[in-house]
């Protein structure tokens, strides 16, 4: 596998600021955008993008539901999402980048006809997960696999939010030591499934349909590219359970890890430690010191969550400590047997998971 490992190089910036777009007014994600893009020293946020429910409000005026209060930002009225000449709009507004946190149902015509308009998608839908000729990308993982369309515009998919403690360390170990099997379950934070649920507006149930395939696909497709595949491997050996949990933020996986030989539980805590990003995401705004982090005893989101690869410090400002929530947090790790490990992995599923991923994948593209 390559990724991971990599030599440090120096910190890099990109030399021009661009102007951005955030395709998502009022929803979490969309939010969590405009929070770390109102003050991003590499981008420059001109416009939101919303429903025609919010199309034409004045973006103060609706209703901020994450920590702290609405960035200030100089914005337009909120832009039509089923406008068909949004792109041109956009484009008449400076706007080169778009950031998409929209329901799938819309992404899957509006993201093609951004592109098409000139405007680069970095989206955190799922509606072009795992479509051939769209990257789907971790920005510090495998930002090689980054490619342009043919008209030279960039279209690329960040994760689901549910891979990412999950992703982190299966890379990490299995690049040291080979083929793993793992048995796991994830612990999901109402957050996942927006601000309803958040806001307990919906009840839920344990099981979340679906969310365990799609999970060890997308891992299945990452780690393929990852190996130097040219045909995608079939499933890796992954047994998933996911699960909703009574928690407002942060995702945790729960997992027991099979080696195909005998290991020591200091070769592995140190194979963890030890992993890197790639030496394109490094001095990035959003790129974590360290993508994880290990602990002694157990993972907490109380104490965790907003980890930055350096500290576990809660950020006074989420605008401005872009890197605070962008590392994955191993704890719990234990040996169980000869050749198998216990552990369990925390990532904050809105800012690592979401617009904190989409936001290095971007930046991470303007290096390439």
């Amino acid at each position: 596998m390559k990724g991971g490992n990599a030599k440090s190089v120096g910190p890099r910036r990109a030399d021009v600021t661009r102007r951005v777009a955030v395709l998502g007014a009022s929803g979490l994600v969309g939010q969590r955008l405009q929070q770390r893009l109102a003050r991003h020293p590499e981008f420059e946020l001109a416009a939101v993008v919303g429903s025609p429910r919010t199309a034409g409000q004045n973006v103060h005026d609706l209703p901020w539901g994450l920590e702290g209060s609405a960035p200030e930002v100089d914005l337009p009225p909120v832009l039509d999402a089923s406008d068909p000449s949004l792109g041109h709009h956009l484009r008449s507004l400076g706007v080169s980048w778009a950031f998409s946190a929209l329901p799938s149902a819309v992404a899957v015509g509006l993201e093609p006809a951004l592109v098409e308009a000139g405007v680069n998608v970095c989206s955190n839908a799922s509606a072009y997960r795992r479509r051939s000729g769209v990257p789907l990308v971790v920005g510090d993982l495998n930002p090689d696999h980054l490619t342009m369309q043919a008209s030279g515009t960039l279209h690329a998919c960040a994760t689901n939010c549910t891979l990412i403690p999950l992703l982190f360390p299966y890379v990490a170990l299995a690049g040291r030591f080979g083929p793993l099997d793992v048995t796991a379950q994830s612990e999901q934070a109402r957050s996942g499934a927006g601000y309803a649920l958040l806001r307990r507006q919906v009840p839920f149930t344990d099981d979340i349909p679906g969310e365990a395939e799609k999970t060890v696909a997308e891992l299945g497709w990452i780690t393929g590219e990852l190996s130097g595949a040219t045909v995608l491997p079939s499933e890796p050996d992954v047994r998933l359970r996911c699960r909703r949990v009574d928690a407002d933020e942060g995702h945790i996986i729960d997992a027991t890890v099979r080696f195909g030989t005998e290991v020591n539980i200091d070769e592995v805590r140190e194979a963890l430690t030890s992993f890197t990003s790639r030496p394109e995401a490094q001095g990035c705004p959003s790129a974590p010191a360290r993508p994880l982090m290990v602990v002694d005893g157990p993972v907490r989101r109380t104490d965790h969550l907003w980890a930055d690869g350096d500290a576990f410090d809660v950020p006074s400002d989420p605008a401005t400590s872009l890197r605070s929530g962008m590392a994955v947090v191993v704890g719990d790790l234990r040996q169980t047997g000869p050749s198998t490990v216990h552990l369990r992995a925390l990532s904050h599923n809105t800012v690592r998971g979401a617009a904190g991923g989409v936001t290095l994948l971007a930046e991470v593209a303007l290096r390439r």
